[in-house]
């Protein structure tokens, strides 16, 4: 089925991104945009040098003319790995999802308002993927790569980290940076941990989680089932 808009997929950070805008705008007004959108991806890759784990050394990168964007994600990761016990540690992650958001948000202004952006294992929808529509975002059991969970958004992001084969954690909410980050944390917490900071974190919103364990178990905290996934054993929250 042809649907209105555009798409655009290009190897930045390490990964492969695409930006997939189904808002019915001519090509002359969307290419300029997503041009926009990709030049910021690779400026963010050269400042941040996410594909090469860069992103470790940011202390000593926050100088000079981009002292705004690097003081708010080295904030932020701070904030996030106090929140976390120190289990988040790798703002790499971090600033792949930030800088999605960012893009969302700029085509969003743009007038593109219904889009899917996508890199790696994280994603940020907004709007429609047609008329009246919710995006459909799959949840894959890291055991055989099967969609288990099907999430419907509007307007979601949606961060999972995968352990090998054995587990994996599906993190969503309002903002991708942040989804990305808890998500690697959880991952790095042993699974008992990881559940109660998940029961924490689903009962003080805006984010919730989806666990599905190295048996395909999955558990999941109830704001889940605002987007249509029943998550199996629900966690307490």
């Amino acid at each position: 089925m042809a649907f209105p808009g555009t798409a655009r997929v290009e190897q930045v950070m390490g990964l492969p991104v695409s930006v997939d805008v189904r808002t019915a705008l001519p090509a002359r007004e969307l290419s300029p945009v997503l041009d926009d959108a990709f030049a910021w991806l690779r400026w963010v890759d050269r400042t941040f040098d996410v594909a090469d784990g860069g992103a470790a050394d940011l202390t000593e990168r926050a100088s000079g003319d981009h002292t705004s964007e690097l003081t708010e994600v080295l904030e932020r990761c701070a904030e996030m790995r106090d929140a976390t016990g120190g289990y988040f540690d790798d703002p790499a992650v971090y600033v792949r999802g930030w800088a999605v958001e960012r893009i969302s948000r700029a085509l969003s202004v743009a007038g593109a308002v219904d889009h899917c952006v996508n890199v790696g294992t994280a994603v940020r929808v907004r709007g429609s993927a047609r008329p009246g529509a919710h995006w459909r975002i799959g949840i894959r059991d890291p055991r055989d790569e099967q969609v288990c969970k099907v999430l419907f958004a509007h307007d979601l992001a949606v961060a999972t980290a995968h352990e090998g084969a054995r587990r994996s954690v599906t993190v969503v909410g309002p903002d991708l940076g942040a989804a990305c980050g808890y998500a690697a944390a959880l991952r790095a917490m042993p699974p008992m941990p990881a559940r109660r900071f998940a029961e924490r974190l689903g009962a003080a919103g805006p984010y919730d989680v989806l666990l599905v364990e190295r048996d395909g178990r999955t558990t999941g905290t109830p704001g889940l089932m605002e987007y249509g996934a029943a998550a199996g054993t629900a966690m307490a929250g």
